[in-house]
């Protein structure tokens, strides 16, 4: 299938009932969105605290306007949770999916929820994966489903499908999806050009940017190809992060220096990449084809090798200090919101409280809910508010760009060993 923009009225939604499967960072603004234009939406997930608390219009998680959306759908009577899956004309699929130990996709929520759609489908109905996936992941998905409900299949020669699939993968920012999942232009891959059409049409309901038709493999890859590229320009500026330190230069001047060049524009470096896109959907890209991939292979090897030369900065801050207290500045995997999956921070901070157990670390996370529960765990880890943290440190590491911590005062530093991973306080 050749790219196409899709045109609102080519295909008009016949959808007016919608399951979401997956009340995550995803799933949940989606239902919200759908159900406030005016479609009824059921969100379907297996934890019932999350169930309990969006049917009482409370968010589970922090999303600048996502609560507005959430309660208003909600009072209403457009937006539901539930813990089964019900008869619905669409089901958007929003479930996680991993990466094993050996850096390969484990396709088991989405396999548990083509399980829970097949018993529902009386034909006719559209099924859309949205979890970022290997390519391939689409027809796997239809497979799930069709073997369980063979009745549903073709029949005879140029027979279509009774059910249509297609992909359409999220591109948001956290703490902007309530704004870029209407305004950013969206991909949309069918596993047939109808089902392509049928699901554009169904997004085109709240999509304001451009609607871009392809085959599912097609988009399932670009996705991944989005995130790969921006991890091989990060590990770019962290490897310069760490080439800068071993030469004594300061890297936020030299990229400075730089990116005054008219065509050069390199990224600031950090601590190390997290989140479930960028640390994760490149190895999807490797495990499709380790011939071929090598570079995006050394891009994830340089960013993930970038919390231990983090660990090494602060062992030196740490030389002559007894029973040092280290105040740990964020958790989460970028600025201003909660989310630490796969979050660099906290890798940070375990690898310390593991290698250095007389110390006290002190986190100040003033977005993220608590310590997830492999800090938790650990005896010299302890959540404090900001200002006890750097009050009560000997060495102060700044981790996440939280706009509170540019409320510090440099009178609050002073004496005290200071990793600065961002470049806040050179």
């Amino acid at each position: 299938m050749s790219t196409l923009i899709f045109k609102p009225g080519e295909t008009p939604s016949s959808v007016t009932r919608v399951a979401v499967i997956g009340l995550g960072y995803i799933g949940l603004p989606t239902a919200a969105i759908l159900a406030g234009k005016g479609l009824e939406v059921i969100g379907v997930d297996v934890n019932a605290a999350v169930v309990d608390a969006v049917n009482q219009g409370i968010v589970p998680f922090v999303e600048p306007d996502l609560g507005i959306h959430v309660a208003g759908a909600v009072s209403q009577g457009l937006l539901s949770a539930q813990l089964k899956t019900p008869v619905a004309d669409a089901y958007i699929v929003a479930v996680p999916t991993p990466f094993t130990t050996e850096k390969t996709a484990d396709l088991k929520f989405v396999q548990a929820a083509a399980e829970s759609i097949a018993p529902n489908l009386r034909g006719g109905e559209l099924i859309i994966l949205e979890s970022t996936s290997p390519p391939g992941t689409t027809q796997r998905m239809a497979d799930y489903v069709l073997d369980l409900r063979p009745d549903l299949r073709a029949s005879g020669e140029g027979g279509r499908t009774k059910v249509m699939f297609a992909h359409c993968p999220e591109r948001v920012l956290p703490g902007r999806i309530m704004i870029e999942l209407v305004t950013n232009d969206r991909i949309v891959g069918g596993l047939t050009a109808e089902a392509a059409n049928v699901a554009a049409a169904l997004y085109s309901t709240f999509c304001q940017g451009d609607i871009h038709l392809t085959d599912a493999t097609t988009a399932e890859m670009a996705k991944l190809v989005e995130n790969a590229y921006r991890d091989v320009n990060i590990a770019f500026a962290n490897e310069l992060s760490m080439i800068s330190s071993k030469l004594g230069i300061d890297v936020w001047d030299l990229i400075d220096l730089a990116n005054h060049h008219p065509r050069v524009n390199i990224l600031e470096p950090g601590p190390g990449v997290g989140g479930h896109c960028i640390a994760v959907d490149p190895w999807f890209i490797v495990a499709a084809d380790p011939t071929n991939s090598s570079l995006i292979r050394t891009a994830r090897m340089v960013n993930d090798s970038k919390p231990a030369f983090v660990e090494k900065e602060v062992a030196e801050n740490l030389i002559g200090l007894e029973r040092p207290t280290i105040a740990a500045l964020g958790l989460a995997f970028k600025a201003n919101i909660d989310d630490m999956r796969e979050s660099a921070a906290v890798e940070i901070v375990r690898r310390l409280a593991r290698s250095y157990p007389e110390s006290t670390i002190l986190v100040a996370a003033p977005h993220e809910m608590g310590l997830p529960a492999d800090l938790a765990c650990e005896a010299n880890v302890h959540h404090v508010e900001t200002d006890v943290a750097v009050a009560e440190a000997d060495v102060v590491v700044l981790l996440v760009d939280h706009d509170r911590f540019r409320e510090i005062d440099a009178r609050q530093l002073h004496g005290k060993r200071v990793v600065d991973t961002r470049g806040f306080w050179r």
